[in-house]
């Protein structure tokens, strides 16, 4: 795999490498010695997914507070999205700054979030699916989220929403 480090601290895009050979090829997703090289949280505690019916589709931006605080790893197995993390790490030099990565069941990356940097996502197909490897198992009374829209951030999101939870569009504005 390759850990391609972004400009938020320990947040990675990874690349799996292929072996290839004429029936098409292999590549690793996860190793636990290559995410502890790299300081990354290796603790597997829950996998799920996510299914989008439809270009546009926002889901985010989610977070869990401690002591149940979660580290992810995300990747797009069907269809093509707009992955965005946001930094909420008070101490963080990048606090309050936010990256993306287009993730598409074609280019195969996967994304790295580490523990305090809520996580989001924008459909930019019909039909997409997500898969999540998740550190902490869900916690409801931990479960935390700021607006996808949020003049704080000014994330810059490519198509206009189409669908949100209302959980999500309930969520309040930054007041830090």
């Amino acid at each position: 795999m390759k850990f391609l480090e972004t400009k938020i601290k320990g947040a990675f895009l990874i690349e799996p490498e292929r072996i290839e050979d004429s029936r098409g090829f292999f590549a690793r997703t996860w190793s636990e010695e290559e995410f502890m090289a790299f300081s990354l949280n290796p603790h597997l505690a829950q996998c799920s997914i996510s299914f989008n019916a439809k270009k546009g589709t926002l889901r985010g931006m989610h977070t869990q507070a401690p002591p149940h605080s979660e580290a992810k790893l995300v990747r797009c197995t069907m269809g093509a999205l707009f992955d965005v993390l946001l930094d909420l790490r008070p101490a963080s030099p990048t606090f309050k700054q936010w990256i993306s990565a287009e993730l598409t069941s074609e280019n195969r990356k996967m994304i790295y979030i580490p523990e305090g940097v809520a996580h989001g996502f924008q459909t930019l197909t019909d039909n997409t699916e997500v898969f999540y490897q998740i550190s902490e198992r869900y916690h409801p009374e931990s479960a935390r989220g700021v607006r996808w829209d949020d003049e704080a951030f000014k994330i810059q999101w490519p198509l206009p929403v189409g669908d949100i939870s209302p959980r999500d569009a309930a969520f309040e504005r930054w007041a830090k």
